[in-house]
């Protein structure tokens, strides 16, 4: 695919959170080599046109660069990247909080995106089905993930086993927005699909637990 602006503009993003993170851990990473192998990997993937998940696609490729340049394991890196973003205020404020995640305002945007996933013009671009919360259901927002594209990535890269790790960040940035997520199963754990069901954070103590 090609390595654009946006690709860029992400990829800056990622690193410059890892690598601030690192040095407060006083490691010792390439960051050059680091940021090479990200390029690297971006050129070589199959391209997902505009895709609302470029950030995601892009995530994945920066995590499989990470392990790949440094000596620390897959874990270590996972905690590298959740401790650099959960760190960096500009990132939860790009994220938003639950209010504007969860606006209904947002529903017919996204059942576009839906129809148009399932047309599956990107072999590697998500494919996604909408669900919108009743007044019986215990979520607001779900999300139920046909197609993966950051285990199209991994597995594209002969590293599936990694995608797990980027299916933990989910709850990671659904915390940085105050929202519950609930999810039984992931194609990176072998399942058909991902199904992802989001909803506020009730206050009421032992309302979400």
């Amino acid at each position: 695919m090609k390595y654009g602006f946006s690709q860029k503009l992400f990829g800056y993003f990622y690193h410059s959170s890892c690598m601030k993170q690192a040095k407060r851990q006083h490691l010792q990473i390439d960051s050059k080599a680091i940021k090479q192998e990200y390029r690297a990997i971006l050129t070589r993937a199959k391209d997902i046109g505009k895709s609302r998940l470029m950030s995601s696609y892009c995530m994945g490729a920066y995590f499989i660069a990470l392990n790949r340049n440094t000596t620390l394991s897959p874990e270590e890196c996972y905690a590298l990247y959740k401790d650099g973003l959960s760190a960096n205020q500009l990132f939860h404020k790009v994220m938003g909080n639950a209010d504007s995640y969860l606006d209904a305002k947002k529903l017919p945007a996204r059942k576009k995106w839906s129809a148009d996933s399932h047309k599956r013009k990107y072999e590697n671009d998500w494919v996604v089905d909408i669900l919108e919360g009743g007044a019986n259901d215990d979520f607001e927002l779900g999300y139920d993930y046909h197609t993966c594209g950051i285990c199209s990535l991994c597995r594209d890269e002969g590293c599936f086993e990694l995608a797990r790790y980027l299916c933990r960040m989910d709850y990671v940035l659904a915390d940085m927005m105050h929202m519950r997520l609930v999810r039984t199963q992931t194609i990176a754990e072998g399942a058909t699909h991902c199904d992802f069901r989001y909803s506020r954070i009730d206050s009421t103590p032992g309302k979400n637990s």
